[in-house]
């Protein structure tokens, strides 16, 4: 796991020495065990080394080919490297890196060797014969690029941070994004919360030759891949997904340095700590956040998988002081804004105080394995197919009888919607601030579509021909998954060090279970397809206790122990031009006082927005 940063110089207008330093130093955390680049009269790489397979300073990076033609950049994980090693017997390898591995493998086979590769990563390869630069991303959108181009120069690097380093793009906030993070809490792909900074899609590559720049898609998760399987079998469909959820537990346990697992004590992260044990030689190290407030505290769950699985167990009690202390740290390892993930800063910052490099997560259970209520609330809906098919004064009709709780504004936006469609229900589904909150709030606002409806619209055609269960896990991994949940993971863990593995993102368990009927996944109880193929391996006390998710004790906390720091946050914002900042405050009050309409995430995504803003010196 590392960083990475490179310059592509359409004109002799920047000193590629400097500039590419100084993007790398924006980044340091992500490799502190060394740095190295590669320049030309044209092309600058920067690379910060995490070192985690092959310690040895040979796999120092950039690496150069054995014939000098490429130089490559990566950043993350080749899980299969040794297979696709085997593939090319006649390359002369100096290390025993999955970067060599790869660079051999793009030597030899171009963009041809992306489908081989099994593992999260981000990449580039300078090729000094053709003078060509080429950026690949990994299927899942695990590992983050992010690009700026103008008639100058082509900037990326792993970080917002680390183009915002080369001190060559404006410091400007994208209104739209800043409009889709308030929506949805996350930034959507094919834009940032900086005006003119980009990021790649999920499963592209990009080519810059001359100073022509070409993207290409060479996966995409509606691309229905053949899977020769008899779903007619429900035996046969579990114990295929306990197989391939092994297998990715299995490669993610490949290291030269110690690792260990996130555990907070529900189904996703129990199943992990669970299979790692069985395939594992030593017990296990595992972590979990602990908190006074006994309704948010699951650190009796986590103390059950450690006692089963003879786990090496950690436990961080997290008091509102402490919490304090933590709170700027986190917020300053922001990348780009985020309403969640402080969690995850906080559990993997113990982790790697403990020693370690690498840890396993669970995250991805949810949304692979249909663990979230709108899975079954989108089956409902889905009944009711006439209502949409009539004209639009039955659906105005129908929304007459509903109140105005935030579950019925949810229900009258769905009824506007022109189909009964994932396309058009999930972003209702996981939208933090409904449209006329965010009017209120919000001045300069749109009603032009978000770059999440515009990425649901894009999707071909063969959604519609999954499962409909797994049409929402695709709408997920469009939106929510990949701009929060990976995008959290990755930044947050990263801003310690810590590499985070995370086998339900496991491209081949993903392809698998898309194809599975809803029958065999309809989640009965919570996940019941995941729990039922790794039969035995939980507790009942795990499976079927109540759902509550890893959550801090916000609401609470932002009353007493952090009114002053969220007040003072959303006195400046108000400040701001483009916020109706007396309606927020007065919104803050209603808060304050109790009203049960007014939610805390509501409120904490202006905290953010702000905190963040003023961090990064943002206009």
């Amino acid at each position: 796991m590392c960083g990475i940063a490179g310059i592509f110089s359409f004109k002799q207008s920047v000193n590629l020495h400097q500039t590419i330093r100084l993007m790398t130093n924006a980044m340091a955390h992500r490799g502190p065990d060394s740095d190295g680049f590669y320049t030309n009269e044209i092309v600058a790489l920067g690379h910060r080394r995490l070192s985690i397979i092959d310690l040895s300073t040979a796999a120092n990076q950039p690496i150069a080919d054995y014939t000098g033609r490429y130089q490559i950049i990566f950043n993350g994980e080749i899980y299969n490297f040794q297979e696709v090693k085997k593939m090319l017997p006649e390359y002369p390898f100096s290390t025993n890196s999955d970067t060599e591995v790869l660079l051999a493998a793009y030597s030899k086979w171009g963009p041809e060797c992306l489908p081989l590769l099994k593992g999260m990563f981000a990449f580039a390869i300078w090729d000094t014969t053709e003078r060509e630069l080429f950026i690949a991303r990994d299927r899942m959108g695990v590992k983050p690029v992010y690009y700026f181009t103008n008639e100058n120069v082509f900037l990326f690097a792993s970080e917002i941070r680390g183009i915002l380093g080369s001190g060559i793009v404006e410091r400007n906030a994208d209104a739209l994004a800043i409009r889709e993070f308030l929506s949805y809490q996350s930034v959507g792909s094919g834009q940032s919360a900086i005006q003119n900074i980009v990021q790649l899609e999920a499963g592209s590559y990009i080519t810059i030759r001359g100073n022509k720049v070409s993207i290409n898609k060479y996966w995409e998760i509606t691309g229905r891949p053949e899977i020769d399987f008899d779903f007619g079998d429900t035996a046969m469909v579990q114990k295929q997904v306990q197989l391939l959820l092994r297998n990715a537990v299995e490669r993610r346990l490949i290291s030269d340095v110690p690792l260990g697992a996130f555990l907070s004590g529900g189904i996703d992260s129990s199943v992990v700590v669970g299979l790692m044990a069985e395939v594992s030689s030593t017990p296990v190290n595992t972590f979990n956040v602990a908190f006074e407030e006994k309704e948010f505290d699951e650190s009796e769950y986590a103390r059950i998988i450690s006692r089963k699985f003879n786990t090496n167990h950690n436990q961080v009690l997290l008091k509102p002081d402490v919490f304090l202390d933590e709170l700027t740290n986190a917020l300053d390892a922001m990348d780009t804004p985020s309403g969640d993930g402080i969690n995850t800063y906080v559990v993997s910052k113990a982790i790697k105080q403990s020693g370690l490099t690498v840890a396993l997560s669970g995250i991805g259970g949810d949304e692979l394995f249909a663990g979230y209520p709108f899975f079954k609330q989108y089956l409902q809906v889905k009944k009711y197919q006439p209502i949409w098919q009539g004209t639009g004064w039955l659906r105005s009709i129908a929304g007459s009888f509903l109140g105005n709780t935030n579950k019925a504004l949810r229900m009258k936006q769905l009824l506007k919607a022109p189909a009964n469609s994932i396309r058009y229900f999930y972003p209702e589904f996981r939208r933090i601030i409904t449209p006329s909150l965010l009017a209120s709030l919000v001045r300069k606002n749109s009603n032009d579509l978000t770059s999440l409806e515009k990425e649901l619209a894009g999707l071909p055609s063969s959604l519609e021909k999954f499962p409909l269960l797994s049409q929402v896990s695709i709408a997920e991994y469009t939106g929510y998954t990949q701009h929060t949940l990976l995008k959290d993971m990755d930044q947050f863990s990263m801003a310690v060090s810590l590499e985070a593995r995370e086998p339900f993102f496991d491209h081949d368990l993903v392809e698998f279970v898309l194809a599975v009927p809803d029958h065999i996944k309809f989640p009965q109880y919570s996940k019941r397809l995941l729990v039922e193929s790794v039969q035995g391996l939980l507790p009942d006390e795990i499976v079927h206790r109540k759902k509550q998710g890893f959550l801090f004790p916000w609401s609470i906390w932002m009353k007493n122990e952090l009114r002053s720091f969220c007040e003072t946050r959303l006195q400046r914002i108000a400040q701001r031009d483009f916020i109706n900042g007396k309606d927020l405050l007065a919104y803050w009050q209603r808060f304050l006082n109790n009203d049960s309409t007014v939610r805390w995430m509501e409120l904490w995504l202006f905290v953010i927005l702000e905190y963040w803003m003023e961090k990064n010196s943002i206009h």
